[in-house]
Formats: C-alpha cells, structure tokens, sequence
C-alpha cells in the first residue's frame, strides 16, 4: 500500500535518530579506549542534546538550530573549564548533529537567517582549538568537521534549489490551467454574444412584423447580455489568479469515449454515470471529463498491473463527484506527480470552481483520485454504462 506521508516522516526521523544513536556510541568507545573511561560522557551527553535539537528542527529550524549552536558553544567553553586534557573541538557526533540543522535551515528559511546559522558552524569548529592555551593547530578531529559542514551546506542548497524549482513548475502548471480555463471562457464569451447578435436581428425583424412581440426578445437579449458579462468577469477573475472565480467551458464531454480509448491500451473499465449529465453546467462536464483523463492516465503510468478500473460519477444534491479507482497491486509508494503535474492542474481546476480533489491510497489496494464539484442540482439516479464485456 501507499505509505502516508506522516509514516514517511516518521521513518525518516526513526532513521535518523538511528545514524544519530551509531555515531554517538562508536565515539563514545574510541574516546573510552584512548581517554580513558569516564572521558567519554560529557561528549556523549552534549552531542545527544546538540542531536535532538537537529532531530526537532527538520521542519521548523530555526529556534532548534540556535538551540544546537547554542549547546555546542557551550559545550567548548564547559570542556575549557572542565581541563585542558578534554577534546577542544566539536566531536563528530555533535558536528553531524550540527550538519543536519544546518542542511535544514539551508533548505527552509530565508536567505538571512539561514547566512546567519550556517557561518555560525564553521566558527565553533575552529573555536575549540583555538581556545586550548597555547592554541593548537589544524586536528584531524578539526579537518572532519569542516569536510561535515561542506557536505552539509552543499546538501542545503541542493534541496533548497530543487524545492524552488519543484515550486516553480507547480506555479506553471496551476497558471497554464487557468489560461486554458480562460480560452474555454472566451468561447464561451464568444458564443452568448453571437447570440446577442441574432437575437437582436431577429427584434429587428420582429419589429417590423409584430411590434408587440419586440419586448420578449429584449428580454431574451437582456439575459444573453448577462451571461455574457457573467463569463467575462470570471475571465477576468482567471487571469488575476483570483480565488472562487467560478470558469465555465464549452458542453458535455463524453466519458464513454474517453473510457473506450483508454481500454484500448489499459485494463478493463467500469462507468457509471448520471442518468441526466446533459443538464450539467459546462464548466462541471469539463471538468469531470478532465479529472477522468487524468487519472486514467496516471493509472497507465504508475498502476500497470491493475486488472481493472472503476469511473463512478454520482450527483447530488448540491455537488457532482467523480471517482476513478483501480485495484492496482500493493506498492510503497505511488507519486503521480513523477511523470507530471497533471493533478496539480486538476486540482487548481477543481479549487477554483469551489471544489475539492482528493488522491490516495485505497483501504484494500490500489489507488483512487477522487474530485467533488459544486453545482446546483436535483438529485439523478445513477445508472451502469456497459462498456465492454471482460474477456
């Protein structure tokens, strides 16, 4: 099955408290075995301490990582007090601890402070040595923590660029779906005022024929108008990126067809559908045909040995949902944003029209996308749609 994400976060800190737990203990036995037996507890104490601030700070560092920075130097200037026979720099085990909080606030917080706690490393690693009367010089000990924190910084700003970039793609997918939500409105626009049109010359001629019927197609004419502004400001609204802007589109898709296609080259598929989706909104007939596309479409990439799919659109009262579900085998983990952003788009879609999306696993097995849009509406029947019989 599909692990949540809070069991991968989870993991993920079991994992590392574990690499946390291994360092601290294999410098506590070489330190036992050339210090002597008792030197090795103020290390193993302030590295766990410097370490469980790293582990609170993976997602909000900045306070853990003062906290850490904080112990450390503390930490020196305990061990200068304590004798000079103890180990001046930063043991290991603190420094990876420090690594990780570094790496974290390089990833997350803004330029300033991240500059701030990063430069902050490389000073209490060479503050040890040269708080030691006379000042020694470069340690071994001294060199691996330098070569820990390098390899921290770069970790840092590898993810730090590659969740900007992540960012930056989500943002182009969100924006290309409303400009082609602004396309289907323009023809839509483009279709309430040809009518305007004809309708006025059809008054014309009315007018001429039978004055007194003049005032039913003003009517008429009046209320295209209407629609027609209506559409133009949610084009507007698109464009501005603002939020409960209610998109329309040309009329009814057909999931039928769109399930035959994809049978042609995918498992077996059952639709279920309205009995009555020609009264949808258009914008509704759209978007539950894209949402259908979508997520078929990610069954053939990340699903390929589903044996079959099941398309269900039910209509209530206020609200028209779309369910695709498949029973693809159980797997760690299915991210269908690998051969895309398609649901992101979706979802934008979706949101925008005051809905919700939502993908995930199934409590059995396999995946399923499900989208709820807002529309008001009478309750209809849902009826099976045979597709095709199973071989």
């Amino acid at each position: 099955m599909t692990i949540p994400g809070g069991w991968v976060r989870g993991v993920s800190v079991a994992g590392l408290g574990a690499v946390f737990l291994t360092a601290i203990t294999v410098q506590a036995a070489a330190i036992a075995q050339t210090w002597g037996t008792w030197y090795w507890v103020p290390g193993s104490v302030c590295a766990a301490a410097v370490c469980l601030t790293a582990l609170l700070g993976l997602r909000r560092p900045l306070w853990p990582s003062v906290a850490g920075l904080g112990l450390a130097a503390a930490a020196i200037v305990a061990t200068r007090v304590a004798g000079s026979d103890l180990p001046a720099e930063p043991s290991p085990a603190m420094t990876l601890g420090l690594a990780v909080l570094t790496g974290s606030v390089l990833r997350a917080l803004a330029p300033v402070p991240a500059t701030a706690i990063t430069c902050a490393g490389p000073a209490l690693i060479i503050a040890g040595p040269l708080a030691t009367e006379p000042p020694s010089g470069l340690a071994a000990v001294t060199a691996l923590d330098g070569l820990v924190w390098l390899a921290a910084v770069t970790a840092g700003l590898s993810l730090r660029v590659l969740d900007a970039r992540t960012r930056a793609v989500a943002e182009q997918v969100r924006r290309d779906e409303r400009l082609e939500l602004a396309r289907e409105l323009h023809d839509v626009v483009a279709h309430h005022i040809t009518g305007m049109v004809l309708q006025a010359q059809g008054a014309q001629v009315v007018a001429r024929r039978n004055p007194e019927q003049v005032g039913e197609y003003l009517g008429e004419l009046e209320a295209a108008g209407t629609d027609a502004l209506a559409s133009m400001r949610r084009v507007v609204g698109l464009l501005r990126g603002a939020d409960g802007a209610a998109p329309t589109s040309p009329g009814p898709e057909r999931l039928g067809a769109l399930v035959e296609r994809f049978q042609r080259q995918g498992p077996e598929v059952r639709l279920s559908i309205p009995a009555g989706d020609g009264e949808w909104p258009p914008e509704v007939t759209t978007t539950v045909y894209r949402v259908a596309q979508e997520a078929l479409t990610n069954v053939l990439r990340h699903a390929p040995k589903a044996r079959s799919v099941t398309v269900t659109v039910e209509q209530g009262a206020g609200s028209v949902a779309v369910e695709v579900a498949d029973d693809g085998p159980a797997a760690l983990a299915r991210h269908p944003q690998r051969g895309g952003y398609g649901l992101i788009g979706m979802r934008e879609r979706v949101e925008v029209l005051g809905g919700s999306l939502r993908a995930g696993p199934r409590p059995d097995r396999g995946w399923s996308v499900r989208a709820a849009v807002p529309v008001p509406t009478v309750p209809v029947p849902t009826v099976p749609v045979p597709t095709r019989e199973p071989q």
